[in-house]
């Protein structure tokens, strides 16, 4: 028997194989599914069931596509907010066995309504579950947010303390499968680790250690997560099931003539190489979005229905970048450009720039009329930020940008200079000449012991 955890990049979401004897079960598949086909052919199992531990909001579920090509029987929990139309309904209690493991639903809404987690027993061993799946109930560090329903915003935070009081209740010794890690949208206070166990969370996770329910009904009321405009997509699509990912296919690049052509005709040009390339030299009126942060972004300041085309250094980074495209829900990904922009320059093609300022130049220009717009979460800005920035959270630029005058001179900042980038890219592919990131941003002016404002 193995429980094998899949990682997504990007997505920080987490899904897993489980087998036991030539039997297998999935848990939370992405909707790229060959990795799972992959690992049953490789140890001779047959996947018989996939489970999904609630609808998912940040990406598009693999489970109906897995089904159809195993021909496996599809688990969600009850309580969806509409009917989940490729997945049979199991309630607390329902139990899957496979060889030597039995797996059991245990209903924990709070995160979302339709929430399960699920106990591994041990066949051989009467010892409780040895295990649990806790989908984005209970991660290592954190426990779900609980923002999604916002008229009922203290019942679900108490029906999330409760689920947790049940998890403590029947798994106290087991260890926890969560369904994200560090990095996702699902929570703010994840571990970089992924291993942990629910007594280690219930001594060391602030919010598994509040034990008064209106203490933690409080607390999760008074958080701030953002919720991108895609999510309500990724909803749809996961409750009638998303088609299978096309792959990739354009084996040819564009050529850089037709790419201004192509804009005009309202494709949108996005840049996927890393901020320094882009920095460098880029195609005029494209955007920035490098690759590990295509799935915590796209979905703010691009539309599902755009017609896309990736530039990139070369083809299998635009493979990779329309796969991360996909996860999300992009699928008009059909063309792709091939960069090399010394060659591009070389051949008389036009090119642009973005200046790069470092903190001393910062310091200089705010004098002379530059505003410096800090494009960081709130729960970033608000416990630290320089006096005099404009805050906009780079999700939010799309809406408010037309609060910008393109005559204004705008310099970017974020924690490093990579949101930064992204934003100051995406002024300028709007018109805003005036533009210039801050690269090192709120990390280089506290290292030069530059004043900030620190709200008590």
């Amino acid at each position: 028997m193995f429980i094998q955890t899949i990682k997504t990049s990007g997505l920080a979401h987490l899904s897993y194989f489980v087998a036991s004897g030539n039997k297998a079960v999935v848990i939370d598949p992405r909707r790229d599914i060959d990795i799972y086909l992959d690992i049953a052919k490789e140890n001779e199992c047959d996947i018989t069931h996939i489970i999904e531990t609630h609808r998912n909001e940040d990406l598009i579920s693999g489970a109906p596509i897995l089904s159809e090509f195993v021909n496996a029987e599809v688990l969600h929990g009850p309580n969806a907010d509409g009917e989940v139309l490729y997945a049979t309904t199991v309630k607390e209690g329902h139990q899957v066995r496979i060889g030597n493991l039995t797996l059991e639903v245990i209903e924990t809404p709070g995160h979302t309504k339709d929430s399960i987690c699920i106990l591994v027993f041990d066949n051989d061993f009467d010892q409780g579950p040895v295990g649990i799946f806790t989908g984005d109930t209970l991660f290592v560090g954190d426990v779900g947010r609980t923002d999604f329903y916002p008229e009922e915003s203290e019942h679900v935070a108490g029906l999330l303390y409760d689920s947790l009081q049940k998890i403590k209740a029947k798994a106290a010794a087991s260890i926890i499968y969560p369904a994200h890690g560090a990095g996702s949208v699902c929570g703010d206070g994840m571990a970089e680790r992924e291993f942990s166990t629910v007594q280690h969370e219930i001594m060391n996770n602030p919010l598994m250690g509040i034990n008064e329910r209106e203490e933690f009904i409080q607390q999760k009321i008074t958080e701030h997560h953002y919720q991108p405009p895609y999510f309500s997509d990724m909803e749809r699509l996961n409750m009638q099931g998303a088609p299978a990912y096309a792959t990739f296919q354009m084996t040819s690049s564009v050529q850089v003539e037709q790419l201004e052509n192509m804009r005009q005709q309202g494709y949108v040009l996005i840049d996927v190489r890393p901020i320094e390339s882009y920095l460098g030299a880029h195609i005029p009126n494209s955007c920035c979005l490098p690759i590990d942060m295509i799935t915590a972004y796209a979905g703010w300041l691009f539309s599902l229905n755009d017609k896309l085309v990736i530039i990139a250094d070369d083809q299998n980074m635009a493979r990779y970048a329309a796969l991360h495209f996909a996860r999300i829900g992009f699928d008009n990904i059909e063309h792709y450009f091939s960069t090399n922009m010394a060659m591009v320059a070389a051949k008389g093609s036009c090119f642009s720039t973005i200046d790069a300022v470092n903190a001393e130049q910062v310091k200089q220009l705010l004098k002379d009329d530059w505003h410096l717009l800090d494009v960081r979460k709130i729960t970033e800005y608000e416990p630290i930020h320089i006096e005099g920035s404009e805050h906009i959270f780079l999700g939010h630029l799309a809406d408010k940008i037309s609060a910008l005058s393109p005559d204004d001179k705008f310099i970017t900042m974020c924690a490093s200079g990579i949101r930064a980038t992204v934003a100051a890219a995406y002024l300028q592919a709007k018109g805003y000449n005036n533009v210039k990131v801050f690269l090192g941003s709120i990390g280089a002016w506290q290292s030069k012991n530059y004043p900030v404002i620190k709200p008590n």
